[in-house]
């Protein structure tokens, strides 16, 4: 993997750690910027109303933009996109379209039919493809259809509509590439997939975000036509461009800024606004549009394109100095791009050899890639309001995120979902920085050091969950995440980046006092982090108070922590090799995870059923939660290997350790020494010793319980049958297996971890196999399945379940991908089958994608387990 280095996308990496020129331009506009908080004003905070779908043609944003295959500047001052028009649809194809939580019938979901197809780490080449049907979209069809069903029906999908069956539908791939840093090429390659001949009407847009609006005595940007026939733009900001076009049919103007009467009904009906290119084009409205000057244009290529004809429009976006014709050298650079692209993943790929794997590692890498965006929110002008506007109402101060208004965020960051969650969460952040390492590790490194910074998390040390709730915990994951990065970066670069550690170390230290403090009820290392991110695990909503002075502690939470003291005090031995002073930091941590280990006998650790579970704990009583989850198979995850060769090196931690092999031997038992089995002198601190991990492993590998065909799944699979029932003040709570769609609205139609494969936990769980295997070795076997008789040792284990996992996106032996299921035109049409999408999780039972379908913001981890299955 060192060799990406030697490639010339590899050499513009290293050129940005002194230079970012090359990152000032990317995908940074988001996929959906309507219905976020940033953008809801409301009293009651309903985001998905105040800012509505409709809305967006119309009004201009007041945080970000979004579009179809957004290429922005760094601060989305001027942006690119492609807007569409069949001649049927009654608006512009501007975005894409979806529906709200409340109006599909598992959730909030993405109605079109996208794929992200290739990029680089610099965004020099970026690539991806748009299918458009021929007849009308069907808007109302799709929302109607998903409104009439219930939770127990599958989505009406766009595919469902029948549109695509006769291949009347247009491939619309969008390609950018970078002759110079500020230098953009752009290509719209428009192909009739259909019998008939289609007509067409591409119209790519250029356009100023609206910040004069929000900033009182802002001069304009300005966007004119020149002599040349090409666009000159002006910004008060930066140097003047100047974008070119091949030859459209005309230039339509009109100005980024609120349709007020459209909108709101005041204001005049005529004039120039946002949606004023819509108006022209679909509506026929000649004052509409100016054919001079703007703040938001686009060049009209209106086409007529036979079946199968494939046509290329070109634009170009450079200095406004720049000479010569624009076009000239337009397709060399392109191809130049994409071969330089292709060397830097033959580099990274050199030692995979299916090329079906190559292909879905590097189309999960370009769903990284995609994926960035500005997230721009500073919570206090939020709260506040802008000079010139309306004054938010005064519900608001007291609503949501109002305790966060230090929070000032202006940054490029990985989302999960640029559609369907087009906000940071703070644990996919950490693992969506793992898959940024393989390829870009500066950048991952830039993202894990966001959300500790002064700007994200709190005076109090918390880190921000989301934004539709900032309060809240998400795993603890960012230590890990730094170690895992640090480790990748300095394998890739050969050196080891000691200050990026040290910083993220000193910010995490105070988080896990945080956690300590606020999440440990009892002072008893047990732990109560809330809902955690797992959603629908629960017999409740894990996030709200029980009542009656009851408390939750919680498997999973206390895990978690045992998890982070032990990431923590790896990181302080790594920083004790080069700086002494870290050594006491060492041992803080490995007697904090002493202490937890020792919490969990007694606390949420079930000898008789060999299992972790919740505990209700009252006044009077300790109820366990007696359920078997995805929560009690998360304290695996806790574990490390401690090398006796780095003690050796630590003279105070070797002394804390004699310690407590002295005089706290309840303490010391937990550890298993390097006198005992182990590979190297090494010694293992986990919450498992050898009998607890046998008997989680027994369960997890049980077909009729935790293990699919396609990994580990979320919920055992003996409540398909017999569903758990808890009696719980006066009700009977349940929880039944769900393998793909949720059947509780507990945090909304689209969550669900009642049975799907997540990729995420099995990630981290494949990962603290390889360390148990450090230790233990290739003697220590375990039957795999459970029932099989077929012995393995945990590193088969862990390869196995990876090849699992990779299997769902991958075509098997029957030419099929899991991921698509029973769908016939995905599995089978030369024009479907290789675009492949990375969902938020997959069906227990079979594999099909469900949920957010563009969730490579932790999907994206099958790009790592290709590599690692690779070179082990």
């Amino acid at each position: 993997m060192t060799q990406i280095f030697e490639t010339v996308e590899g050499l513009r990496l290293v050129a940005a750690r002194s230079d970012r020129a090359w990152r000032a331009w990317g995908p940074y506009l988001s996929d959906r910027q309507w219905g976020t908080v940033r953008e809801d004003y409301s009293a009651g905070g309903d985001a998905w109303t105040y800012f509505p779908h409709d809305h967006a043609r119309s009004r201009a944003y007041r945080w970000g933009e979004d579009g179809i295959g957004g290429f922005g500047e760094r601060h989305l001052r001027w942006c690119l996109s492609l807007a569409l028009w069949n001649g049927r649809d009654p608006i512009l194809k501007e975005r894409l379209f979806g529906l709200t939580n409340e109006e599909g019938n598992h959730g909030e979901d993405v109605k079109e039919l996208y794929y992200y197809l290739d990029g680089t780490p610099t965004h020099s080449f970026m690539r991806m493809i748009y299918k458009y049907p021929q007849a009308e979209f069907p808007y109302s069809r799709l929302l109607a259809e998903n409104r009439a069903r219930g939770l127990d029906e599958p989505e009406f999908e766009l595919l469902d509509t029948g549109l695509f069956d006769e291949g009347r539908y247009f491939d619309v791939e969008i390609a950018y590439a970078k002759a110079a840093p500020d230098d953009i090429l752009m290509r719209v390659r428009a192909t009739n997939r259909g019998p008939d001949a289609a007509d067409l009407t591409l119209l790519p847009q250029f356009w100023a975000r609206n910040l004069w609006s929000w900033q009182p005595g802002m001069e304009k940007p300005a966007l004119r036509r020149d002599d040349a026939g090409g666009i000159f733009a002006t910004h008060p900001e930066l140097a003047p461009l100047r974008l070119s076009a091949d030859s459209p049919d005309g230039w339509l103007f009109t100005e980024n800024e609120t349709n007020l009467h459209r909108v709101f009904g005041v204001g005049p009906s005529e004039g120039l606004f946002k949606d004023g290119i819509d108006r022209h084009v679909v509506q026929g409205e000649p004052g509409a549009v100016d054919d001079r000057a703007g703040t938001k244009c686009a060049a009209r290529f209106s086409l007529r394109l036979a079946p199968g004809e494939t046509r290329d429009i070109r634009l170009r976006l450079r200095p406004a100095e720049a000479e010569g014709d624009p076009f000239a050298d337009f397709d060399a650079l392109f191809a130049t791009r994409e071969t330089e692209a292709d060397a830097f993943y033959a580099a990274l790929q050199s030692s995979i050899t299916d090329p079906d794997r190559r292909r879905v590692q590097r189309q999960a890498l370009a769903g990284m890639l995609w994926s960035k965006q500005l997230y721009h929110y500073d919570v206090r002008e939020w709260l506040v309001g802008d000079p010139g506007q309306p004054a938010p109402p005064a519900e608001r101060r007291q609503g949501r995120n109002h305790d966060w208004m230090h929070l000032r965020a202006n940054d490029i960051v990985s989302m999960p979902d640029a559609w369907e969650y087009p906000w940071f969460a703070s644990w996919d952040l950490a693992l969506q920085s793992l898959v940024f390492a393989m390829i870009d590790p500066d950048f991952a490194k830039n993202q894990i050091l966001l959300l500790v910074g002064d700007a994200y998390s709190h005076p109090n040390a918390a880190l921000p969950a989301y934004e539709w709730g900032f309060e809240d915990a998400n795993p603890p994951l960012h230590a890990l995440a730094a170690w895992r990065v640090f480790e990748m970066d300095r394998d890739l670069t050969g050196r080891p980046d000691h200050d990026f550690l040290k910083r993220v170390f000193h910010r995490l230290t105070l988080n896990f006092t945080w956690w300590v403090n606020r999440k440990d009820a009892n002072d008893r290392n047990l732990f109560q982090g809330g809902f955690l991110g797992l959603d629908n695990i629960g017999i409740f909503d894990r996030s709200k108070p029980l009542g009656g002075g009851a408390t939750l502690t919680q498997s999973d939470a206390t895990a978690w922590m045992a998890m982070y003291a032990l990431n923590l005090m790896r990181i302080a031995i790594e920083l004790a090799l080069v700086d002494e002073t870290y050594e006491d930091m060492a041992g803080k941590f490995f007697e904090h995870f002493l202490l937890i280990a020792a919490a969990t006998g007694d606390g949420v650790w079930d000898e008789a059923d060999g299992f972790f579970y919740d505990v209700i704990e009252t006044p009077e009583a300790r109820l366990p939660i007696r359920v078997r989850t995805m929560v009690g198979l998360i304290p695996i995850l806790a574990v490390a290997v401690l090398r006796e060769a780095d003690v050796e090196r630590l003279p105070r931690l070797r002394e804390r350790l004699v310690f407590f092999q002295q005089n706290r031997p309840d303490l010391w038992r937990l550890v298993s020494h390097w006198n005992e089995p182990g590979v190297g002198r090494s010694a293992l601190l986990s919450l498992l010793r050898g009998h607890r991990l046998k008997a989680l492993l027994r369960r997890m590998l049980d077909p009729a319980e935790f293990l699919s065909d396609h990994g580990v799944r979320a919920v055992s699979r003996a409540y398909a049958e017999a569903p758990f029932c808890f009696p719980w003040d006066g009700r009977d709570l349940g929880l039944a297996y769900e393998p793909a769609e949720s059947r509780s609205r507990l945090f909304g139609g689209n969550s669900n971890w009642r049975g799907p494969v997540w990729m995420p936990v099995n990630f981290l769980l494949i990962a603290s196999l390889h360390r148990f295997h450090d230790y233990f070795g290739p003697v220590f076997t375990v039957e795999a399945p459970t029932g099989s008789g077929r012995k393995l040792n945990l590193r088969e284990i862990a390869d196995e379940l990876s090849c699992r996992l990779i299997a769902l996106s991958a075509r098997g032996p029957d030419g099929r991908r899991a991921v698509y299921g029973d769908s016939r035109l995905e599995q089978e049409d030369p024009h479907f089958r290789d675009h492949i999408l990375f969902y938020e999780y997959y069906h227990g039972d079979t594999g099909r994608g469900v949920g957010a379908s563009h969730q490579t913001g932790w999907s994206g981890l099958v790009a790592l387990l290709i590599q690692q299955v690779t070179e082990s």
